[in-house]
């Protein structure tokens, strides 16, 4: 009997790579990419997103249903799901999940600003051992978008939510072997500052059309390569499969494709953004008693016109020009063009002026009146302040460059400080010490999911976190958009409102944007199944790619 074909699929070894070191393991509560790269490849999600056609798909439930109000929605389960340390996955995981960990008010996790509707959370019920019931406080547009989010097995993690330990469970230092999921492989071992090994997890549930358990690689390693330039020159030599083209990269590579055997495929503008925010937080440290940001800085950053003097300070095509070869876009608001639907075109657009930026600085006060090139505010306060940005992105380090230039010529001097990335985030997220920081965050194709940095109580609210009540009237406004939006099941309504949100983001700049880069990834020829997507680039199927005529 002929083998099938398919049947020799199975094995082989696929390498990547990724800029820095995880912060953690644990999925609730990472809030990095370093991190759910890592985590993306462990756990899944009761649905997931078809990446071509944008559609929700069945994933660890096999179906549902919802009563005619949308209030109360039932989930089954797949029977065939086990962990990855052969458990078997059933309902109380996903009542544990939602229950113990994301509406847990110990446990920091971003999650729970998706899962919050007007205060309010969802009721998460367990009916047998593969059905769960949801039911909802109010109509929750994203409903089934948001059940991508990933299910932890309660058999691992239950004792330590229970002595209060969750939050440092599955760090870094966790023995690999004790990270179960249900994803397509298994951590099993992390050098610090070196790579992450994954093996095929024996007990996947899915298999592929032609009904071949999956996924079909044995391994796969990430590498820890902390510069766009080693990565660059690791796939040129042969020691990575994929990597993420940047257009500086790809004149260079496009050359190469037929020498070195791979395919760049472009895949149209990227969902993930850079941008420059100010530190606007007004509250008091409440273990020193002191303001986060110096008084006299923070009535600048606090100041509409100061910010749109720095958005006309930008100079968005010299940055497409320089740092990406021509390979970019302008970005003018929170939402990518690629994001579609959503997408307000509308938005307001701050072109490259400096003379308009210095008439807005003046209008404010903002003048030198010393003569010594330096802008006073009002006060006589020289305008200085520290413009932080991750050190092992060259790009933003570029960007800041370009930035600080311009504004040197508005008077206004700035320091660039550069720092590794998770001490970066510490200070954003926790120890709130910083004036200004570029970074970038990613994005999608649902706004609500924006809701973390949109709303003011969000734990990702970057320039003046999980606020009390909202600084601003216009904060306030952004809130009741998101928590009118969500209800909206009105697809047309929900536009509407989404096009405000955008509006106002772009007259307040709280987040001022900067470019977004062209998606491009080169991939070697040696792999089969490869899907390119808009949505999700080249590898998210990897658990369908293998690898040709080993």
């Amino acid at each position: 009997m002929p083998v099938h074909a398919e049947s020799i699929r199975h094995g082989g070894h696929f390498v990547l790579y990724t800029a820095s070191d995880p912060k953690t393991f644990n999925d609730i509560v990472a809030t990095e990419t370093s991190s759910s790269e890592v985590t993306s490849l462990l756990f899944e999600g009761l649905t997931t997103i078809d990446p071509i056609t944008l559609k929700v798909l069945p994933n660890l439930a096999a179906s549902w249903e919802t009563s005619p109000d949308g209030l109360r929605w039932t989930f089954h389960l797949r029977h065939d799901v086990h962990w990855s340390d052969g458990v078997p996955m059933t309902a109380d995981d996903v009542v544990f999940t939602f229950n113990d960990l994301i509406f847990n008010d110990k446990i920091p996790s971003s999650s729970r600003d998706v899962f919050t509707v007007d205060g309010k959370i969802f009721n998460v019920e367990k009916v047998d051992d593969f059905t769960v019931t949801f039911t909802l406080p109010v109509k929750f547009a994203p409903f089934l978008r948001g059940l991508s989010q990933s299910i932890l097995p309660k058999h691992c993690l239950a004792q330590a939510v229970k002595d209060n330990k969750f939050v440092f469970t599955w760090g870094i230092d966790t023995p690999p072997a004790a990270i179960i999921g249900t994803g397509p492989f298994k951590l099993v071992e992390y050098k610090p500052g070196e790579r992450l090994t994954f093996v095929r997890n024996p007990y996947y549930w899915k298999k592929s059309i032609q009904g071949d358990a999956l996924p079909y690689l044995d391994k796969i390693t990430m590498l820890i390569i902390a510069s766009p330039e080693g990565e660059l020159l690791k796939f040129i030599d042969g020691g990575i499969d994929y990597l993420a083209v940047s257009g500086t990269d790809y004149p260079m590579l496009k050359p190469l494709e037929q020498q070195k055997n791979f395919t760049i495929y472009e895949a149209g503008a990227d969902f993930g953004s850079n941008f420059l925010v100010f530190n606007q937080n007004t509250s008091l440290n409440t273990k020193t008693g002191k303001p986060y940001v110096d008084p006299i800085k923070s009535k600048w950053f606090c100041d509409v016109n100061f910010r749109r003097a720095i958005a006309h300070a930008i100079d968005k095509a010299k940055m497409i020009s320089i740092m990406m070869n021509g390979f970019g876009y302008p970005q003018h608001g929170p939402e990518s063009p690629s994001s579609g639907y959503f997408y307000n075109p509308q938005v307001t657009v701050y072109d490259y002026d400096l003379a308009k930026a210095k008439a807005l600085l003046a209008a404010s006060g903002y003048e030198d009146r010393n003569g010594d090139g330096i802008i006073e505010d009002s006060d006589g306060h020289p305008i200085e302040f520290n413009l932080m940005t991750p050190a092992n992105t060259s790009e933003r380090v570029q960007m800041a460059g370009i930035i600080s230039a311009d504004l040197k010529q508005l008077g206004i001097k700035v320091n660039l400080v550069t720092l590794e990335f998770n001490v970066l985030v510490s200070k954003l997220m926790s120890g709130y010490d910083w004036d200004a920081v570029i970074l970038g965050l990613t994005g999608g194709v649902e706004p609500h999911f924006g809701k973390n940095v949109w709303h003011s109580t969000g734990g990702l609210h970057l320039w003046f976190p999980r606020q009390v009540k909202p600084a601003t009237d216009w904060e306030k406004r952004i809130d009741t958009i998101f928590d009118t939006a969500v209800q909206e099941l009105d697809e047309s309504k929900r536009k509407v409102l989404y096009d405000e949100y955008q509006q106002i983001a772009s007259d307040q700049l709280p987040v001022i944007y900067t470019i977004l880069g062209a998606k491009m990834y080169a991939l070697r020829n040696r792999f089969g199944n490869i899907k390119p997507s808009g949505y999700a680039g080249v590898l998210h199927n990897l658990e369908e790619i293998y690898v040709k005529d080993q």
